[in-house]
């Protein structure tokens, strides 16, 4: 394999510093998790509108069914921009990434409900979902591969800890926004058009760090260098196949992750909300408190990895996190305190899972097809196992049959530690850093 940061692919002295490249990047990637959360967050308030049915679990699950149907667009959007990333160029594909983020969220805001236009309504909701889908299923693995290849050495699991720290102000800003919309907007307004508020504010957001991305520098060739002749379709998935098991050991570190990011992020505060009817503006409140505990960690995360080792510091932490996840079946009845504990309690698993799997899923391909195979990892991770995490739970629960959901969650870890030792003992990334 390649060596973990291909250094003749970017030129550190750059005029544009580090500092700029990680808000232009880090930006965006907040406002792509801001908009794609808000969704899941909003999910009780979406589904009555947009597929009624007389009872609020089954509309709730039914929003949720849609926000797990636009992960099955990730692998496609992985697969088809991750190729062009990996042949022509990060940059533009990260353009497109935001752009259409943005459209689909301006749709939503202004989409008419099930009552004005019948099941057209739904129609157009999913395949706004479906593009947002195509957009995430590039935008992670992307910034993933940027980072790796950016980063000074010794520093890539910081700098990936700071484009963690932007995708939790992403969460956090949602949790947020949708606090302050309920807390401003009567209940009432707030089920008939208030909901809309927050998609509107991704849009603007989504514009203004557009501009900034396109000073980007390129990444895939040094600056000032002539581009080389595009790779062939072909030779990238070549390359992809014969990295095959770290390609499985990326979607199970991905899938652990975002197992665990979705049951925290949006699975727990629609199951307080929709099946135990929580306080609306309470829950947000606590959502957004355990968001910022996650992103204070970061920083501790990204200095710890690249003091002790990632591979080191990614299996140690890894391993803990499995006994922590059963702190879910605390919360089996209403009550704001114990959901509370939940949330807080969850805020340590979710910094050590989250903080550093995507630097982890960076460094198991080569730079040839690096975007193209993390793209693909992340998207199958993502989309068989975290974009349906908020909807198994929401299940379970209704089934009497919680105890099995952290117990799903725990295996999904210990299987990412197994594969990524089965790649670290071929020697197909390097463990020093």
């Amino acid at each position: 394999m390649a060596s973990l940061i291909d250094r003749s692919a970017v030129d550190t002295g750059n005029s544009l510093s580090h500092r700029r490249a990680l808000l232009a990047l880090g930006g965006g990637n907040a406002v792509e998790w801001y908009d794609w959360m808000v969704y899941g967050l909003l999910a009780s308030y979406i589904g009555p509108l947009y597929f009624p049915s007389g009872s609020s679990v089954s509309e709730t699950m039914s929003a949720l069914a849609v926000f797990a149907v636009g992960f099955a667009a990730r692998p496609l959007g992985a697969i088809v921009f991750g190729t062009l990333a990996d042949r022509i160029g990060r940059r533009s594909v990260m353009l497109f990434s935001i752009g259409s983020m943005v459209l689909s969220s301006l749709v939503i805001a202004l989409l008419p409900s099930h009552a004005s236009i019948g099941v057209w309504a739904g129609v157009i909701l999913l395949a706004s979902r479906i593009l947002q889908g195509l957009s995430t299923g590039i935008e992670a693995p992307l910034n993933s591969a940027y980072i790796v290849e950016l980063a000074p050495e010794g520093r890539t699991a910081r700098f990936g800890s700071v484009i963690s720290i932007y995708v939790q102000v992403g969460i956090v800003g949602a949790s947020l926004v949708c606090f302050l919309t309920t807390s401003v907007v009567a209940p009432d307004a707030m089920a008939s058009w208030g909901w809309r508020i927050p998609f509107a504010v991704g849009a603007v957001g989504g514009l203004i760090f557009l501009w900034l991305r396109r000073a980007l520098p390129e990444t895939l060739h040094a600056q000032g260098e002539k581009p080389a002749e595009p790779a062939r379709v072909g030779q990238v998935w070549a390359e992809v196949w014969r990295h095959r098991l770290a390609l499985l050991a990326i979607i199970f570190v991905v899938a652990g992750a975002q197992a665990l990011n979705y049951t925290w992020a949006t699975g727990l505060p629609n199951l307080a909300r929709s099946a135990h009817h929580e306080d609306p503006d309470t829950v947000f409140l606590v959502s957004t408190l355990a968001g910022i505990g996650v992103a204070a960690l970061y920083p501790l995360v990204g200095r710890l990895a690249d003091r002790n080792r990632i591979s080191r510091t990614f299996i140690v932490s890894r391993l803990a996190v499995v006994p922590l996840i059963f702190i879910v079946l605390a919360y089996q009845r209403p009550g704001m305190a114990m959901f509370t504990v939940v949330m807080l309690v969850g805020a340590p698993v979710l910094a050590f899972t989250m903080g550093l799997y995507n630097t982890v899923a960076a460094t198991l391909m080569p730079t040839s097809c690096r975007v193209t195979g993390v793209g693909l990892g992340y998207a199958i991770g993502v989309a068989g196992f975290g974009g349906t995490a908020p909807y198994l739970l929401l299940w379970l629960q209704d089934i009497g049959a919680a105890w099995a959901f952290p117990v799903y969650g725990a295996v999904l870890c210990l299987l990412s530690v197994l594969l990524y030792v089965l790649v670290l003992r071929r020697g197909a990334v390097r463990v020093g850093n």
